[in-house]
């Protein structure tokens, strides 16, 4: 559980850093962004024993969590994490593009952070 408590700090320190950036370098803050999302995802699976060591377990915890709760949003702030995560090599999207993404990460950030500070 210590672990699963230490993703969550860092994922809510990811999102603030990734917010501070977007005036300065839109990759570092997208790439801060998918960091804070991909350490949410981290924490759920340190509390349940699941591994979570590549992008593919990534999004099959992701995947267990809409079925879980039948909310589909979680698959798409998820997608938006993503996103970001590529921009980070290709560099292609503007603030505006960057920001919509983030603020749908934060979305996800405080929606599986609900749901791990309401687990049994």
């Amino acid at each position: 559980m210590q672990q699963a408590a230490t993703y969550q700090q860092r994922s809510r320190e990811l999102l603030a850093k990734a917010r501070a950036e977007l005036d300065t370098d839109l990759a570092q803050a997208g790439e801060k962004a998918w960091g804070a999302a991909a350490s949410i995802v981290k924490a759920v699976a340190e509390e349940r024993g699941v591994y979570h060591g590549n992008h593919r377990s990534l999004y099959e915890i992701v995947t267990g969590l809409v079925r879980e709760t039948t909310d589909d949003d979680i698959r798409k702030e998820f997608a938006s994490a993503n996103e970001l995560h590529h921009n980070f090599y290709e560099n292609w999207f503007d603030r505006e593009n960057v920001e919509v993404r983030l603020q749908d990460i934060e979305r996800f950030v405080s929606r599986v952070d609900i749901l791990l500070n309401s687990s049994p």
